[in-house]
């Protein structure tokens, strides 16, 4: 018999890196908000690779924080190593990546859940949803327990129907051995709900005294310190280095050798795995030109001895992948402590979602993360967080909010699987921005601090120090403006040490640090200054006045999108109604509702055609005659 176990404002199925975020954000913006999950030792748990951040990533990462997350906090106050990628590179392509502590990242999480306000954090199994007059209104679950709530997230991760594939071994699971959510997954499909099969996998975890580091290259952290989150004032010194090493021919051989046995070729497979994290079965047959893929050994923490061999994800038997192991350099004696396997499980279309995440099926239902057909942690915390803000947005009465491609990488990703969907777990790259140059690594700050502190998510402490970074940075331009530096023989010398072109004339000092081979730093060598400012505002002022003219172009391109992104599509259109457009595109059309002439030029199989048609009809107010 089912009974009444509570009233909520937002409930959130799953506590991974999704509903951690989503129920943190759901509760800090003051919504009475419900955690329920399959094991509360399982709180943000990394059942892959013990890592955050790296290119893109590490920039969502910064993203969440810059809106009032959590995931930034915890990894600083948690890692082992931290390293800035792509330091030789410009800017819109470096990004921190950091090696988790594990075990002491859940509990460093799970502690924050259980003293955030407004938020409960309950074990349990949702089995079905509850639906009256078509709108989501709570849950069930497997005790029979009814929490009743006026928005509901789903964040179950890889838990929905998941199997573990070793070789010809195939058992229901989830991630590290976890029970399953069965009923749930087949309630959405009762309710409708297009689902899909995806794959994911992960490597063997070996003893770290059964590894020769000698025959490996060390990958130590790096001297400065580094954080993710802007609120960080407290540095991890005592840092664990990483190793590298290679597979072989010796490696190779095997692996074909056993290739009819591994679940990804056997035929057992039936999800689609991710291209971009591929199998090392995967990466022997698509790159069977190249001798050897890289390893890194990674430590999974301080207190245990679990090293993640990192690219060596596998399905193949326990037994050949013991006999794999031993041919790469260092793990020739190496013990497997945890097999690698493959896990298959059910996703959500996303194309289903609206921009806000919110179902378009089902109001008051939303999906973040895995769910949703991505891949990775950082992807999976970026859509909870905005689940979490726009299911209590809707709750509290305000505004939802919707981040656009040049505002953030998490508005990238969003606008990326709920238009054009994804036929294989999605995983964030730089490449998928437009807008690369704007969403970089140092300004997550001033792009999105302002929207964390209009939800209630940043502190007025925080913002006030973001104010005043803000106001050194434009005091700092201006002084640099009126300086002048004249071609004196100290200036000439500092230039010749950088091959930079001797002056031959007077030269503003803002002038002269446009020239890419010039720093802040020489500058600082060549005027006197009045105080000295901290290191991020002298790297902002650096990047944006040596990138200044990139920076226009980029936001001048932004400007005419915010154009197409301004006209709306009425919600009652009848897309039957407008004659000239292709089939395809009437169809994408109809099944992805776009809420924007932008959103609907992004549409595979939505052409510029279609979409001058649809501008047209819009802008008329009636059916647009358009001859084929």
């Amino acid at each position: 018999m089912v009974y009444d176990a509570g009233h909520y404002d937002v409930i959130v199925i799953g506590a991974g890196h999704a509903g951690v975020e989503a129920g943190i954000a759901a509760a800090g913006m003051g919504a009475k908000t419900l955690m329920l999950t399959l094991n509360l030792d399982m709180v943000a748990f990394m059942p892959c690779n013990p890592s955050l951040g790296g290119p893109a990533k590490g920039i969502v990462v910064r993203e969440i924080d810059a809106l009032g997350g959590v995931m930034a906090k915890v990894i600083d106050k948690t890692h082992i190593q931290m390293r800035m990628l792509n330091t030789g590179k410009g800017p819109a392509v470096q990004a921190l990546r950091a090696q988790a502590d594990k075990p002491l990242y859940i509990r460093e999480m799970k502690n924050i859940i259980e003293n955030q306000e407004n938020l409960t954090l309950r074990q349990g199994m949702v089995e079905k949803l509850i639906v009256e007059d078509g709108i989501c209104k709570g849950v069930v679950t497997e005790t029979k327990a009814a929490y009743h709530a006026e928005t509901v997230i789903i964040t179950t991760g890889t838990f929905m129907r998941g199997k573990v594939l070793i070789g010809d071994l195939e058992y229901e699971s989830g991630p590290n051995n976890q029970r399953v959510s069965v009923k749930l997954s087949e309630h959405l499909e009762e309710l409708g709900f297009e689902l899909t099969r995806f794959k994911t996998g992960t490597p063997p975890r070996v003893n770290s005294h059964t590894i020769d580091y000698s025959k490996t290259e060390i990958q130590p952290g790096d001297d400065k310190p580094q954080a993710f989150s802007y609120e960080t004032t407290e540095y991890i010194t005592d840092q664990i280095p990483c190793w590298l090493t290679y597979t072989n021919e010796f490696t190779h051989q095997v692996i074909n050798d056993n290739l009819n046995l591994s679940a990804m070729y056997s035929g057992m497979k039936r999800g689609t795995g991710p291209r971009y994290c591929p199998s090392i079965e995967d990466k022997i047959v698509r790159f069977n030109d190249k001798p050897r893929h890289q390893i890194f050994l990674e430590p999974e923490g301080r207190n245990t001895e679990e090293v993640y061999v990192q690219g060596l994800s596998t399905s193949l038997p326990e037994y050949v992948q013991h006999e794999m192991v031993k041919t790469v350099p260092g793990l020739e004696k190496a013990e497997i402590m945890r097999a690698g396997y493959a896990i298959e499980y059910d996703a959500v279309i996303p194309t289903q979602l609206w921009p806000t995440l919110e179902t378009k099926k089902i109001p008051g239902l939303y999906t973040a993360g895995q769910i949703n057909g991505t891949s990775g942690y950082e992807e999976a915390a970026a859509q909870g967080i905005m689940a979490g803000i726009n299911a209590a947005a809707k709750v509290l009465g305000r505004d939802p909010l919707i981040l656009d491609r040049s505002q953030a990488y998490i508005g990238v990703l969003i606008d990326d699987l709920v238009t054009k969907g994804t036929n294989e777990p999605y995983r964030l790259l730089t490449s998928r921005a437009e807008y690369r140059l704007l969403l970089r690594h140092d300004n997550a700050d001033l792009r999105l601090t302002e929207v964390g502190y209009n939800l209630g998510l940043v502190s007025d402490e925080r913002y006030n120090k973001f104010l005043e970074k803000n106001a050194l940075v434009e005091e700092e331009k201006k002084r640099l403006a009126k300086i002048t530096i004249k071609p004196e023989e100290n200036v000439q010398e500092l230039l010749k040490s950088v091959n930079a072109t001797p002056l031959k004339e007077p030269l503003k000092a803002l002038d002269l640090l446009k020239r890419p081979e010039i720093s802040y730093q020489l500058i600082e060598q060549m005027v006197p200054f009045e105080k000295e400012l901290p290191l991020e505002v002298k790297e902002q002022v650096e990047i944006q006045i040596q990138y200044e003219g990139y920076i226009k172009k980029a936001i001048d391109q932004v400007d005419r999108m915010l154009k197409m992104e301004d006209k709306k599509v009425p919600e009652n259109i009848d897309y039957d109604d407008i004659n000239g457009i292709a089939t395809e595109a009437r169809e994408k059309l109809k099944k992805i509702r776009p809420l924007s002439v932008g959103q609907a030029s992004r549409i595979s199989g939505v052409n510029p055609s279609d979409v001058s048609i649809l501008l047209v009809y819009i802008e008329q107010g009636k059916i647009a005659r358009i001859a084929n």
